[in-house]
This record gives structure tokens, C-alpha cells and sequence, in this order.
């Protein structure tokens, strides 16, 4: 018997979907505009989970130069078949109310090899499944998005044969569910249990009034009914901190001796707040089919996520712990560690491991606000403590050059601790650069900055604690100075974005700007990020 504490997946993992393959199990979570996509968890027991791939890892797979904050890689599906895995997902060019949302199919039979070029579907909507039925059809299913001022937005589930030899959808469209009252109806799953279709959806939205809602039919094209108990799984209404909140967006697996198992997206919010600085995770439920061939949790607390579950599988204990993670690149390999994502495209675009070896070189490119170019490598914010740090070299020559530390959310708001120069102070200095909902005001002015023009090497780091961030440098090691005042860190997550929908997680990285086009270069000698209870 293992324990298992929620979330199994920590960080900013959100929109689960699991499959088995043999006796593996697999989750891909959603990625948005972060390069590469999507990213795959693995597991032997359900217990412990590692990242092994980002399946999308060429621009002929993904193309996100532009997308806006939270558009990019939306809600992939997971699936597989008679030895193949098979990727779906949405690539959202534009996340207004008038949305860009273009679905395609990648396969692969190694789960952490090369994935093949893209296959497109169709644009009516997000978060695409990939149906494999008894009979050897295939089926597409994605929610359909009504662009119309005065509609529905949320206008439906739409049903489409998958041709896997021609490689195209074929048949007529049918919209096959309009969801319940819950509203928001998306991220649909069909399976297939004792003569049933079970259609799976998530509704209420991805925030606190989400949900699973389940409903069945005997046929694929319905008409489907809706469980008598619905949701199946919510924590709307439940206390902020007793259970996890945002519960919804799910999908299922049979697991060892026969139990089955529910992934969701879920989300825990600082304390005293409704701000979830960690972003949407992935927890796990045990769930089970009841005589009425309709499923429920096994917990028996009405519909609310447990933070505890139990697996029987032969295994140790680790699951029950909680465990911190602690990641040292010394960037004296040619690859990239696996934690480590770029913004919209490749990081092979303007950085270097191999130029000087031992260091992760950056060259500058676009500032903090492009949609398009920027230069930064960064990884999850995965515990509500941890500190981070790196060296850097760093030799800039205008005040438009720039490189450094940074704790990052998305284009408008982040906490920057940069290396830059100021020829009115006397040269290379060092200060903060702050950005709440693309408001710089909170922004180190020109005095606050502090010059180290003697200093070839800077050390630099942050230590974040719950809701507060603060930042620290040394020109000798052990010689840690703070600057700058502690910054609130909940503004790094969605609930804290106005002005546009908001999906992702805090990250912390390293970043170099070079605004005048020169492409000016600094070298980082070592990542540091170290979880702390």
C-alpha cells in the first residue's frame, strides 16, 4: 500500500491527460507559450512521477513566434494504441473573445523520441481528444468556440472520424453535447466501459467553480445523459484551504489490481489569499464504478479532492512524503537540463553551451514586454519556498544592454534583478526591474541603483518565501548584500493578471536583453534552485 499526497505534480502542470502504456504510465500537461511543448510525466506505480520529454521540440511542430501570454500549447491529449502514442493539441494564436485555436496530431511509438511532423485537423475550437474505439475507428472530439458577441462561447462538443491512414478527419461534424448549467463546457474525453460512452468534460470555468462532469450514452453520437450525482468532482464552495481548490479538467486510468485513478488540474492558493502562485498542478483521485455503471470518487466525502489517496502496489513509501527538489546545472553539458523551458522558440536560437565551455552563454535580444524574441531559459516554480541563484559575467556597453535573475509570470509582470550600465553613474551597476499587470512604477529608479564596476564576476539571488520575494547580490561569494525592497510574489500568478485570461505559473530563470541590436552576450556560470520546507 502506497500513499500518495496531492498534487502528484507540482508547479504550474495543468490540464492532465493520462494514458498506460504496457505497465507505464504517462500524464502530458499543457505548456502554453513556453518552448518546448508539452510536457510528459512518467510512472511505474502512479506514486513517483518524472519528466522525461517535450514531445514539441521543433518550430515545424510548434510555431508560437507572437502568441500571445497563456496562448500557445492548450490542453494536449495523450493517448495510445496498438504501439503508438498519439499527441493532439492546440496551438492558440490569439486568446480574445475572437479566438485563433489550430488543432493538430503528432505520433511517436517511443514516448522520448522524435515525434512526427504535425498532421492538421481543424480550428473550431480547443482542447482536442483523440478517441480510439473497439472497432478500430478513431475519434476527434474538441470543444467548439462560438466567436459571436451575445453567444454561448462554449457552444458544444463536436464529433468527427479520424482517417488514420489518410491521415485527415472524414464524415459528418456532429455537436454531440452542449454541456450543463455548470457552463464553460471543454476539455472533453470519451471512453468506452461495459457497452457505455462516457463523455468527460470539464465546466465552470478553470478557476475556483470548476468541475468534472460526466455523462454516458450507449451510442458515440448520443443523445448523453448527465450523472445524477454531477459534478463527480468539484471544490466550489469548499473552504479555501481545507481541500484543494480549482478542481476540474480530468481524465481516468485503470491502474494496478484493477483500481482506477483520476488526474486534475487543481490549484492551492497562498495562505490567507485566493492567489495560487504555483500555478494550475495535477493531482490524482481514486475513483471507482459502482453497480449503476457510473463512476465515483472513492473517498466518499461528497465530490471533493482528498489530499491523501492510497495505491495498492508493491513499492517503498516515498509518495507520502514530501519531497523537495533541488536542481545544480553547472551548464557543463551540451544539453539543456529538462527542467528548463524557453519562451515561445527555440533556446537553441540565442544561446550556447559549447562556445564557452562550463558556461551557459545568452546573447541579447528583444526586452521583457516582445511576444517574439526573448532571450531566457527558466524552470517551475514548484514549492511555496526556494532559493536561486547564479554568476554572472557580464560586460555591457549601453544602458540598452541588460542581463540577470529573474522571476517571471508572464510579458507584464515579473521581478527582474538585472546587470546593466549607466554612464551618468559611472558605469556597470546593478539594480531591480519590476513589473505588476505592465506597470513599472515599482521599478528601481536611477539612485537606487548600485555600481560594481570593479566586479567581473556578480552573484545573484532570490529566496522567495510564500508571498514574499527578495533579492540579493555579491561580488564575492560569500558576501550576500540585499537590494531593493520584498517584493509581493503573489502577483506571479493568474489570479493576480488583469486585463486578459491568465493560465500559467511563476518560473525563475536567467534572461539577457540587448535592446540595440548588437546582440551583447553574457555568460552564466551555474543555476542554483533549491526547494525548502
Amino acid at each position: 500500500m502506497l500513499k500518495v499526497k496531492n498534487p502528484i505534480l507540482k508547479g504550474f502542470n495543468p490540464d492532465p491527460s493520462i494514458c498506460k502504456a504496457g505497465d507505464d504510465y504517462y500524464i502530458a500537461t499543457s505548456t502554453f507559450e513556453w518552448f518546448p511543448g508539452v510536457q510528459i510525466h512518467h510512472s511505474k506505480d502512479l506514486v513517483h512521477w518524472e519528466l522525461v520529454a517535450h514531445p514539441l521540440n521543433r518550430v515545424s511542430q510548434l510555431n508560437m513566434l507572437g502568441v500571445p501570454d497563456s496562448g500557445g500549447i492548450w490542453a494536449p491529449c495523450l493517448s495510445y494504441d496498438n504501439g503508438i502514442f498519439y499527441l493532439i493539441y492546440t496551438i492558440v494564436n490569439n486568446n480574445g473573445h475572437i479566438k485563433d485555436t489550430h488543432n493538430y496530431l503528432v505520433t511517436s511509438s517511443n514516448i522520448c523520441g522524435d515525434w512526427s511532423e504535425p498532421v492538421y485537423l481543424n480550428s473550431s475550437g480547443f482542447d482536442p481528444s483523440l478517441f480510439h474505439d473497439d472497432d478500430g475507428r478513431k475519434w476527434l472530439i474538441n470543444m467548439k468556440w462560438d466567436n459571436r458577441i451575445g453567444k454561448n462561447s462554449f457552444a458544444g462538443h463536436l464529433l468527427q472520424e479520424y482517417d488514420g491512414k489518410n491521415k485527415c478527419l472524414v464524415g459528418p461534424i456532429l455537436n454531440i453535447f452542449k454541456g450543463t448549467d455548470l457552463g464553460c463546457s471543454e476539455g472533453p474525453h470519451i471512453y468506452k466501459r461495459n457497452g457505455y460512452y462516457y463523455l468527460m468534460a470539464a465546466e465552470g470555468g478553470t478557476s475556483y467553480d470548476h468541475a468534472v462532469t460526466l455523462a454516458r450514452s450507449r451510442k458515440i453520437t448520443g443523445p448523453y445523459e448527465v450523472h445524477p450525482q454531477n459534478p463527480i468532482l468539484t471544490s466550489a464552495g469548499s473552504d479555501m484551504h481545507k481541500f484543494l481548490q480549482k478542481a476540474g479538467h480530468a481524465s481516468i486510468v485503470e491502474g494496478p489490481n484493477n483500481e482506477w485513478f483520476m488526474v486534475h488540474l487543481c490549484g492551492r492558493p497562498l495562505p490567507e489569499t485566493d492567489r495560487c502562485i504555483l500555478g494550475r498542478e495535477t493531482a490524482m483521485q481514486k475513483i471507482e464504478w459502482r453497480e449503476d455503471d457510473w463512476l465515483y470518487l472513492s473517498s466518499g466525502i461528497d465530490n471533493l479532492p482528498s489530499w491523501e489517496i492510497e495505491v495498492h502496489n508493491e513499492g517503498d513509501s516515498d509518495g507520502e512524503k514530501n519531497i523537495l527538489v533541488s536542481q545544480y546545472d553547472d551548464f557543463n553539458n551540451i544539453l539543456l537540463d529538462i527542467n528548463f523551458q524557453s519562451l515561445r522558440v527555440p533556446a537553441e536560437t540565442f544561446m550556447s553551451l559549447t562556445e564557452r565551455p562550463g558556461f551557459l552563454r545568452l546573447y541579447g535580444k528583444e526586452s521583457m514586454f516582445s511576444k517574439f524574441t526573448q532571450s531566457m531559459i527558466a524552470r517551475r516554480q514548484q514549492n511555496f519556498v526556494y532559493c536561486a541563484e547564479t554568476c554572472l559575467e557580464f560586460e555591457p556597453e549601453t544602458t540598452l544592454q541588460f542581463a540577470g535573475l529573474i522571476c517571471y509570470y508572464n510579458t507584464e509582470n515579473y521581478y527582474y534583478l538585472r546587470v546593466s550600465t549607466d554612464e551618468e553613474l559611472g558605469g556597470k551597476c546593478i539594480g531591480i526591474l519590476a513589473s505588476i499587470n505592465n506597470d513599472l512604477s515599482e521599478s528601481m529608479v536611477q539612485d537606487d541603483n548600485i555600481l560594481i564596476v570593479d566586479a567581473e564576476r556578480v552573484y545573484l539571488k532570490v529566496e522567495v518565501s510564500f508571498g514574499e520575494l527578495r533579492f540579493f547580490f555579491a561580488t564575492n561569494k560569500d558576501d550576500w548584500r540585499p537590494i531593493g525592497k520584498v517584493y509581493d510574489a503573489s502577483t506571479l500568478s493568474d489570479d493576480a493578471i488583469k486585463g486578459s485570461w491568465a493560465f500559467t505559473g511563476a518560473f525563475v530563470g536567467v534572461a539577457c536583453q540587448d535592446l540595440s541590436g548588437m546582440n551583447k552576450y553574457a555568460d552564466f556560470d551555474y543555476f542554483s534552485y533549491v526547494e525548502e520546507a
